[in-house]
């Protein structure tokens, strides 16, 4: 019972990683919820859209009508409250212009202070733009008066003297006064306390002077406060005069960059209102009006998003009863597509199992509907499919899966083809004197765990195994694919060779004996012209490289037990990445079929970057050492007992 239940929760934990394997990317119920939560999206958010819009003009015809008002209402209090003091300093000088004894002038300075508390100096510029002596009357012996309020000094605990500092430097700024102008500044910085300079121009014996008065704009500032609007005034240099913030005027900072500013600047209109963004991009509603004292403006302004901001909670709220109608919705569509998302789902995962081989489909028609005729189709497609699949499995005998996959698109040329590439062989050592201590399955057991290494070095670097030839191994790089370059295919081939003997000096740890005997193994390399292409007859044909190119390889790898080496490179090779090895020559062999003497090398190893030690094996000895192969004397090889293919030559 125990093993019956195992079987049948392991086929539902089969089913399941099946089912999490075969995903539809777009089920019909998906495509039905698309598409009810489009038409909902469209008409809830149409109807959502149009009301946030029609109430939002609304708003905005309120909110651009109450800032224009607020506005007016600014502008109104800023030009009354200037003039008040515009007029009020225009009385005391023409007053104190006349012929009073001193206590009737100090008696008229004390009540005029009283009356302004708001002011805090009047001062009289008799000098023509420079400096002149000060007094606290206006005395006609006197060329510059200055008239302080001691109290407002007093209480913001400033020196009365800065008063008459103030006009003790460059009296430029009297120039446009002098000629019948008026203007006003931010004189804060000096005082240290919010503080306005009003100059006009007065008339005494016939000449026109300056005179200053210094005032507080803290009453005007505290009008200009209106709920979510901002009012402020700034003279004709855009400098600001009167701010709610008090840190704006401590600054003195100037409104010349302001968009709203240059764009007032450009009309000429007196009052105007519409939409700007301001230096950060923030969009405010904006409006103006110029006065008619010293080229003063008021601004008031109000960001939109204070004007929207009822409006967009509407939205938000219209917003998530849309999401509450759409959850509804799509749950119910949901509930639905399961009457038609399941049994298309069941043929999905029936295509899926096909798509990966299995064609036995357990699969019944539960209905008469197209869905039924359609599972019906699906049961006979898959016994066609199974058949299909014996022929497909012919081309799977290949030795190597890039050339299965190559033959079934039919990207293999027919009759082959030249190709620049390098090849390789290689040999077990004695491999008929250890097969014979060894019973059949052992040796096919030991050649199996042997050629997975070797194979897995060639696979690693690009190369393909052509065939296995008994014990022997002969891959190519370069055919039927490359890895860019006769060059990059010849040192793929050799680091291939460079990874075997690594994976070899694995495989013998822990081996000795009959049973498991150390193996050695030699491999030959050769780079050069081959013909790449099926070769065979109608019935039975093979991939496979012929040519010169791969006899030569065939006969280096020979070369390897006489020379006591166990990776052999031809010339050819060692011209394309010579500079790339560490490399021995080996005396020049003759060759059966050439004409000419081959040089070989020895492949020691790899060569280090620049500026890193060289990694060992370093020398030929070293190497010999490593695989515990003694050095042969090349004067004393048997020559007869080697393949007659080939014979050292040894230089007189």
């Amino acid at each position: 019972m125990r093993g019956g239940s195992e079987l049948v929760l392991s086929k539902k934990k089969a089913q399941k990683v099946e089912e999490k394997a075969v995903r539809v990317r777009y089920p019909i119920g998906m495509k039905l919820v698309i598409i009810i939560t489009f038409l909902l999206l469209v008409s809830l958010g149409s109807i959502t859209y149009l009301v946030s819009w029609l109430v939002g003009q609304d708003v905005q015809v309120t909110a651009e009508d109450n800032n224009f008002t607020v506005n007016q209402r600014s502008a109104s209090e800023a030009q009354a409250f200037l003039r008040t003091v515009h007029s009020a300093s225009l009385m005391m000088i023409d007053i104190l212009g006349g012929n009073e004894s001193r206590s009737a002038q100090e008696q008229t300075k004390k009540a005029f202070f009283q009356q302004n508390q708001a002011i805090a100096a009047l001062i009289l510029v008799r000098s023509p733009y420079g400096k002149g002596e000060n007094s606290a009357s206006f005395a006609p012996a006197n060329r510059n008066s200055v008239m302080v309020n001691g109290s407002f000094f007093a209480e913001n605990e400033i020196d009365p003297s800065l008063a008459e500092s103030f006009i003790s430097g460059d009296l430029e700024r009297f120039a446009s006064v002098r000629s019948g102008g008026t203007a006003i500044q931010n004189v804060t910085p000096h005082f240290t306390i919010p503080l306005l300079a009003l100059f006009f121009p007065f008339q005494e014996n016939g000449e026109t002077y300056p005179a200053i008065v210094l005032f507080s704009p803290d009453t005007l500032a505290e009008t200009f406060e209106t709920g979510n609007n901002l009012s402020f005034l700034i003279n004709g240099n855009d400098e600001i005069l009167v701010h709610p913030d008090a840190g704006m005027m401590d600054a003195g900072l100037s409104m010349a960059s302001n968009p709203f500013v240059k764009e007032m600047r450009v009309r000429t209109d007196r009052r105007f209102q519409t939409r700007f963004a301001d230096e950060n991009g923030v969009p405010f509603f904006g409006a103006f009006q110029k006065l008619d004292i010293a080229n003063t403006v008021v601004i008031t302004s109000i960001p939109e998003d204070m004007v929207f901001e009822g409006v967009n909670r509407t939205t938000l709220r219209n917003l998530y009863l849309t999401a509450a109608v759409l959850f509804l919705s799509i749950m119910f569509v949901y509930l639905f597509s399961k009457t038609i998302s399941i049994p298309l789902r069941r043929l999905t995962r029936a295509a899926g199992q096909i798509e990966r081989g299995t064609y036995a489909l357990d699969l019944k028609a539960n209905s008469r509907d197209e869905i039924g005729v359609l599972t019906n189709s699906f049961v006979k497609m898959g016994k066609g499919l199974a058949e299909r699949e014996r022929l497909k499995d012919t081309f799977g005998r290949f030795t190597n899966k890039v050339i299965a996959e190559r033959a079934m698109r039919d990207k293999l040329v027919l009759g082959g083809e030249t190709k620049e590439a390098t090849i390789f062989f290689s040999d077990i050592r004695s491999f008929t004197a250890i097969s014979e201590k060894m019973e059949p399955d052992e040796v096919v057991g030991f050649l199996n765990d042997y050629m997975t290494r070797m194979v897995a070095c060639v696979n690693k670097t690009g190369g393909v195994v052509d065939k296995f030839i008994g014990d022997a191994v002969m891959a190519v790089w370069g055919a039927p694919m490359s890895a860019g370059s006769p060059v990059a295919d010849a040192l793929a081939c050799v680091k291939a060779a460079l990874m075997m003997r690594a994976a070899l000096r694995e495989f013998n740890v822990g081996r000795g004996g009959d049973k498991k005997p150390v193996i050695k193994i030699g491999c030959g390399i050769n780079s050069g012209t081959i013909v790449a292409g099926q070769i065979g007859s109608t019935e039975r044909m093979e991939y496979t490289v012929i040519g010169d190119a791969v006899n030569l390889a065939s006969r280096t790898e020979t070369l390897n037990k006489p020379l006591g080496t166990d990776i052999l490179i031809t010339e050819n090779t060692w011209r394309l990445i010579g500079r790339h090895l560490i490399t021995e020559e080996m005396p020049p062999v003759s060759i059966k079929g050439k004409e000419k003497p081959v040089r070989m090398f020895a492949v020691v190893n790899l060569k280090s970057p620049a500026g890193m030690p060289q990694a060992k094996p370093a020398t030929l000895a070293e190497v010999r050492t490593m695989l515990g192969t003694k050095a042969p004397n090349l004067s004393k090889v048997n020559m007869n007992a080697e393949e007659k293919k080939y014979k050292i030559r040894r230089e007189n």
